[in-house]
């Protein structure tokens, strides 16, 4: 059984988009907010897969996280989120496979799921929504979903502290690109994480290369000042999500005064998170990168 947040609000614990899969056998793979709330409806998937009728093939399951009123999930955070129940047969196993592919491929593709379909939809990229749920009746429902991450980082700069931030944001939705001059630089080779790494004549070109947008994160970590300058000027008109240039208070201070004298927009300038990062006092590649992925996770997650 394939269960999935179809749609959440609130302080609901689990949101839309996340998954579980609960086996025959026992077996569960993934989450949909943990807590008594997903004990139970796992025990419900499970008593569902055992139906030898298998009358039920897909539900909606509404939960709402505040006592002693109907559909409530046991929990008390507030919230409320909608559990989809989608029964896969081996019929499934094709589209199954088609999801895998598409994400191992990083192609366009959508999931979608209605009471009596499973499959896979190629899309260009553009997609405008990363989720669409829409409720018809209490059996009835169309659940969209962008496959792949809903998230682009780009990393300019491919140090130290770049390979330990794409580490740290590999295991998040992120589809991490990394930028750099330096061909033969030992951390590049050594990261396994990113899913793109570019290797650009010069920095004057990430201003083609990055396209803004509500879901796209760029943290700056080039090798100094001049090349953290060029960086900046490139993407100042960008729409981005989150912008961070690493470096110390006192050099970031020099270089953004020098960069309005100069005429940039001030207005402009004062979106860029810099120091990047929460001031957590880090000083490690390891330390500095759990700072930028709080940072732009805080970013990602307000409402």
């Amino acid at each position: 059984m394939l269960l999935v947040v179809a749609e959440s609000a609130g302080s609901s614990p689990g949101r839309a988009g996340y998954k579980m899969a609960v086996a025959a056998d026992g077996e569960l793979s993934g989450s949909i907010g943990g807590g008594v709330m997903e004990v139970r409806l796992v025990e419900i998937a499970k008593s569902q897969i055992h139906n030898s009728k298998f009358e039920i093939t897909s539900e909606l399951v509404e939960q709402i996280h505040r006592k002693n009123i109907p559909n409530s999930s046991g929990m008390i955070c507030s919230g409320r989120q909608t559990v989809l129940f989608k029964l896969l047969r081996p019929s499934d196993s094709n589209a199954v496979d088609e999801a895998i592919t598409s994400l191992k491929n990083r192609a366009s593709s959508l999931l979608s799921i209605t009471p009596g379909d499973f499959s896979i939809l190629t899309t260009k990229d553009g997609t405008p929504n990363d989720f669409r749920f829409e409720k018809i009746n209490e059996t009835e429902f169309t659940y969209i979903e962008k496959l792949g991450a809903k998230n682009q980082l780009y990393i300019v700069g491919g140090g130290h502290c770049a390979l330990a931030l794409s580490e740290m944001m590999s295991r998040m939705d992120f589809h991490i690109a990394i930028f750099d001059d330096r061909p033969e630089l030992n951390t590049i080779e050594k990261n396994r994480f990113a899913d793109e790494i570019k290797i650009i004549r010069s920095y004057e070109a990430v201003g083609g290369l990055i396209r803004g947008g509500s879901n796209v994160y760029v943290a700056v970590m080039t090798l100094g000042y001049a090349s953290d300058e060029i960086v900046i000027r490139q993407l100042i008109e960008h729409e981005l999500k989150y912008f961070g240039v690493l470096g110390s208070r006192a050099k970031m201070k020099t270089l953004l005064t020098a960069l309005e004298k100069d005429g940039l927009a001030k207005d402009r300038l004062d979106r860029i998170h810099t120091p990047v990062g929460l001031p957590i006092d880090s000083h490690t590649p390891e330390e500095i990168a759990v700072s930028i992925a709080a940072e732009i996770i805080a970013i990602k997650n307000a409402e």
